[in-house]
């Protein structure tokens, strides 16, 4: 269990920060179900942490930035880690607009190995997702530990 906000904080950069992350995201798909209600989606993405929030490179027009575009109500999950969250999705637009210049320079870097092969950033399409982190949960059943964050509040249960 960790007993303050800040040691949270401390364990998220060691555990997941400063690299390429593999997580699983789940949006709201536009699709309906039999019984008329929405559908979770959820696919495995490359994404970088700092400071409560993720950051992803994608595709304007891909499936879950159109679903973000509905609904950015979004879920996250690390499995080595143990750790799942909630939080709010956003499109911070083009990767080559100005205002993304300091947050594509460290995607870039810590995307490397794949970066230009998988991305064009000639095509405006080519767009960074925002993920601002709303509430978390580090469950560890083999060890019985359980800690809530409240990013929002910067607090911990």
């Amino acid at each position: 269990m960790l007993n303050t906000y800040e040691e949270a904080m401390k364990r998220l950069d060691e555990q997941i920060g400063n690299k390429d992350g593999l997580f699983a995201l789940s949006t709201i798909s536009q699709n309906k179900g039999p019984n008329g209600a929405c559908i979770p989606a959820a696919r495995l993405v490359d994404a970088y942490y700092e400071e409560g929030a993720l950051y992803i490179v994608t595709h304007a027009k891909s499936n879950k930035m159109l679903e973000i575009a509905e609904n950015p109500e979004v879920a996250i999950c690390v499995i080595v880690e143990n750790f799942t969250a909630n939080g709010k999705a956003e499109n911070l637009g083009w990767v080559l607009n100005p205002q993304n210049e300091v947050i594509i320079e460290k995607l870039r870097q810590i995307f490397a190995e794949w970066y230009y092969v998988a991305n064009n950033e000639a095509d405006e399409n080519c767009c960074i997702m925002k993920v601002t982190l709303t509430k978390g949960l580090w469950y560890d059943a083999h060890e019985g530990t359980r800690t809530e964050i409240d990013f929002i509040n910067k607090t911990v249960v």
